[in-house]
């Protein structure tokens, strides 16, 4: 009978837990059923297993983005007679398969029965268990990869009943071409960890991204059967409501802190670690972990700050890290991370104890160039007492390491462009590179942390070479064409699929070669219908003689606007050495006007344009009224830098124009004036081409400007941004107040306006109250698409011009997606059906049916809401799976209605 017990009590387990490793089917029905069932209820407490656990994925190399590694991580009682060598997974695409385990040696475990692998005991009563199996996905799409498995072990005090909750552990798979193979966040620390009461507890899992993607952490509930959350579950600062404390987790270096426990016991909670690239999630990984807290006397030893590094690839960083014991008993000191998995040239920690008390590891790392990410690598450091229940420290740094710039940087001119070349990087994962432009030289030294060209260092991103053996760009300024006069310098950088960049490259830079003229001045000397204009340039010194060998003249164009969209031969000089012209027929009261020079070889016999001067304009000034104040605004197209701007006005009293400001900007602002007196500017525009050889500084001056300040001036329109609110079916409208920065300061309210096409007529919606009401929340009647535009009104009831117009567009939100499976078992946990959050749908047609198609129940709320009920009974729908057909409406690019027909099933799970 005794051996009969112990063979039933292994089957008693094996239906608690679903099965074993190996059991015979027919040996079952050879027991007694009686002394089955006496067995059941006392199998419970020997069923206590897990304690923590994770689910990571690794793509397989060579299988395209369809084939992954799935491993499962658990921890579990390793006394218990539920152990077994093998788990089910449910792969997240309607797919489940047995996985088994690949640690440990084999034998015989607690339940009797011979497994392959046993597991590894890393602690007293704790065995780690490690399952491995691929698994191929049919194709692209979300996956929620999950295990369920009973159960828990026993006297979990933030779980009620600990010993009856299965474990749940979910990893998101994102497949999609766009973001290609990836593999999931990798956890190097264990789940399991020991603290003190009274003493403050730290845990890291270690995580790291192999693909160099960024990650973040986040804490949730501890979840059971289905992915539900666990009813009752408190996190481990909730048990003791008499003294809470603080339970946290840092969202960029994972460090979970809990300050302080005070109850003894077990406690299990969970966390996300977030897989994120250019802005979106693309996967997760929960841990469900377990910490055991006790009453020790010994205090927990600290690790020192560890300072963030950067270093350049291919070179070498080495520091050391401290920790110290105030017990004055033995420590460890370990370290982690990524480094130290890489394939070629991982990084090394040493440590060296001095004494009881401290000690001192010394971290190295030869780097390697095709180590270079975005994303720096975090190291973590763990000092441990070594006690019966130890106490630990974590302490985590980042090292960035930086690509070494590209060498042998040169600009060459040639005609209007500027050819920069540089040396192919030394780096083999790098894509391609970076071109950077300034006019004139910056001294640029960059800091050792920055990857690419650093703000403030007026670099501007002109072009991007997509191949790293493509080492050369020709700068063609999108086709315009450089100018003559100016120093262009350059920076390169090499670039990787991730983002990241290089450390710049040493600059260099080139001028065109003067081969043409160069405008200095373009001034106007008066406002009148005629008006006069004095217009300078610096003679060509390096022209091609054996091509033009001369002579020479100019021929003079004028345009009566900024850009020269409209020139027209107004003149021509005698000889190259001519370089001054007055313009004795510009419009300069009307209008601004613009020259450009045509250089022309008068060689007898071979007479022909050798090319043309780049287009300046006059500086035209703009008067604006405000309420008692007026603004000017300066407005000109020159190839040069103005960098100061001299304002004059002319006083009535004397007809002189008296200097009464200056501005480093095109803009200033005339205050405490008079309404409806006459005020009239020129202004002095101050440049230079910072080319020696030329004329400097470049001085120019306005027309002759005038107006007059009042109350009664239009307000500046806001302007308007938009974000769709998929979850509450919303278009959040905000907008600047104008009142900081137009003329009219009396601004009160704004009124929203409503299209559904921004080709169609716009009509009044919505309204604010004051000033500081910029944003609005707008509900479309149909759907979620629409135009908005937004006009400000001030304290006279005048309007401005309306704001820009933004749009929502149909696709904004996600499709109207359904779950499979729901429970509604009155745990306030999934208890209704309902489909995934964020879409937006005008109405749907739902139909629910049993297996044998008779309806349960239908609606035309797009929230469906089935509580689970049978329509006509009002009783509760059985377990199963039911099936419906769903109708669903979605608004076009035009406004109609477009019919989409979703079929699926539901599992209906209580």
């Amino acid at each position: 009978m005794a051996i009969i017990s112990i063979e039933l009590l292994s089957i008693a387990i094996a239906l608690k837990i679903d099965y074993f490793c190996c059991i015979q089917k027919d040996f079952i029905m050879k027991k007694s059923l009686l002394v089955f069932l006496a067995l059941l209820a006392w199998v419970q407490v020997f069923a206590t297993h897990q304690r923590a656990g994770e689910i990571t994925y690794r793509v397989v190399p060579g299988k395209g983005i369809l084939t992954y590694e799935i491993t499962i991580v658990t921890y579990s009682y390793s006394p218990s007679p539920a152990d077994r060598d093998f788990l089910t997974l449910d792969f997240g695409d309607g797919t489940q398969d047995t996985v088994f385990r690949i640690n440990g040696p084999a034998g015989v475990n607690p339940a009797g029965t011979y497994c392959n692998h046993l597991g590894e005991i890393v602690a007293p009563d704790i065995k780690k268990n490690i399952y491995i199996k691929n698994h191929t996905y049919a194709g692209m799409g979300v996956f929620k990869i999950s295990l369920t498995d009973p159960n828990r072990n026993y006297g979990i005090l933030n779980i009620p009943n600990s010993v009856e909750v299965p474990l749940y552990i979910e990893t998101m798979l994102t497949i999609n071409p766009f973001i290609g193979a990836h593999s999931s966040p990798q956890l190097i620390l264990p789940p399991i960890d020991n603290g003190c009461v009274n003493n403050v507890f730290r845990h890291n899992p270690g995580a790291y991204d192999p693909n160099g993607d960024s990650l973040s952490y986040k804490l949730v509930v501890c979840r059971t059967t289905g992915g539900v959350n666990i009813p009752g579950y408190k996190y481990p600062n909730q048990v003791d409501p008499n003294n809470p404390g603080t339970f946290t987790i840092d969202p960029k270096t994972g460090d979970i802190t809990w300050d302080k426990p005070t109850l003894q016991g077990e406690y299990n909670f969970a966390f996300l670690i977030e897989e994120w690239r250019n802005g979106a999630m693309i996967s997760y990984v929960t841990r469900d972990m377990q910490v055991t807290i006790t009453n020790c006397t010994n205090k927990a030893p600290s690790i020192d700050p560890v300072p963030d590094h950067c270093v350049k690839a291919g070179n070498s960083i080495s520091y050391k890290v401290s920790a110290h014991d105030p017990d004055n008993v033995n420590i460890t000191l370990t370290a982690s991370g990524a480094p130290f998995l890489l394939p070629n040239n991982p990084a090394t920690f040493t440590q060296n104890i001095k004494g009881l008390k401290d000690v001192t590891g010394t971290f190295t790392w030869n780097t390697a160039y095709n180590q270079v990410q975005k994303r720096p690598y975090q190291i973590y450091y763990k000092v441990s007492d070594n006690l019966t229940t130890p106490l630990t420290d974590i302490k985590s740094n980042f090292i960035t390491v930086i690509a070494p710039p590209p060498t042998n940087p040169s600009a060459v001119a040639i005609g209007r462009n500027i050819r920069v070349s540089w040396d192919k990087t030394v780096c083999p994962t790098a894509s391609g590179y970076n071109i950077y432009r300034r006019t004139g030289h910056s001294g640029l030294v960059p800091d050792t942390c920055t990857q690419g060209v650093p703000d403030g260092s007026g670099y501007v991103l002109i072009g991007t070479v997509p191949d790293i053996n493509t080492t050369s760009f020709t700068d063609d300024n999108k086709g315009k064409g450089l100018s003559h006069g100016l120093t262009y310098c350059y920076v390169i950088t090499a670039i990787f699929p991730d983002g990241a960049e290089s450390y710049p490259s040493a600059e260099t830079c080139a001028s065109l070669v003067k081969d043409l003229p160069i405008i200095t001045n373009v001034s106007i000397l008066t406002t009148s219908s005629p008006g006069k204009v004095s217009v300078a340039w610096s003679k060509p010194t390096q022209i091609n003689a054996n091509v033009a060998p001369g002579p020479y003249k100019y021929l003079i164009y004028r345009s009566n606007d900024l850009t020269g969209s409209s020139f027209a031969l107004i003149d021509s000089t005698a000889t190259i050495n001519d370089t001054t012209y007055t313009d004795l027929k510009a419009p300069t009261a009307a209008s601004p006007v613009s020259y450009r020079l045509e250089l022309i070889n008068l060689t007898p016999g071979n007479r022909f344009s050798i090319g043309f001067s780049e287009t300046a304009s006059s500086v035209r000034l703009i008067v604006n009224p405000g309420n008692k104040q007026l603004t000017l605004n300066m407005q000109f197209n020159v190839p040069w830098n103005n960098y100061k701007y001299v304002i004059y006005r002319r006083n009535p009293s004397t007809s002189q124009l008296d200097s009464i400001g200056v501005s480093t900007t095109p803009a200033y602002t005339d205050l405490n004036l008079v309404n409806g007196q006459n005020y009239c500017y020129v202004v002095k525009a101050i440049g230079t081409y910072g080319s020696s050889g030329l004329i400097d500084p470049l001085i120019n001056l306005s027309q002759e400007a005038c107006g007059s300040p009042s109350e009664n001036v239009v307000p500046c329109p806001p302007t308007l941004a938009l974000e769709t609110l998929c979850s509450s079916h919303q278009n959040k409208l905000t907008w600047n107040n104008p009142n900081s920065t137009c003329l009219d300061k009396q601004i009160n309210k704004y009124v929203l306006f409503y299209a559904l096409q921004d080709n169609q007529p716009f009509t009044r919606i919505d309204s604010t109250l004051s000033a500081n009401d910029t944003v609005i929340l707008n509900a479309p009647k149909n759907g979620i698409a629409g135009c908005y535009a937004v006009v400000a009104v001030n304290s006279k009831g005048v309007e401005s011009a309306k704001s820009n117009i933004v749009c929502a567009d149909v696709n904004a939100c996600p499709q109207y997606r359904l779950p499979n499976v729901f429970t509604p078992n009155g745990d306030e946990y999934n208890d209704k059906f309902r489909p995934f959050p964020g879409y937006s749908v005008l109405k749907v047609n739902m139909h629910i049916f049993n297996r044998w198609g008779e309806m349960v129940f239908e609606t035309t709320d797009p929230e469906i809401n089935w509580d689970g009920k049978s329509r006509t009974t009002k009783k509760d729908c059985a377990s199963g799976v039911y099936f419906y057909t769903c109708e669903v409406y979605e608004q076009d690019s035009s406004g109609k209605a477009q019919k989409r027909i979703l079929k699926g099933a539901i599992e209906l799970l209580r």
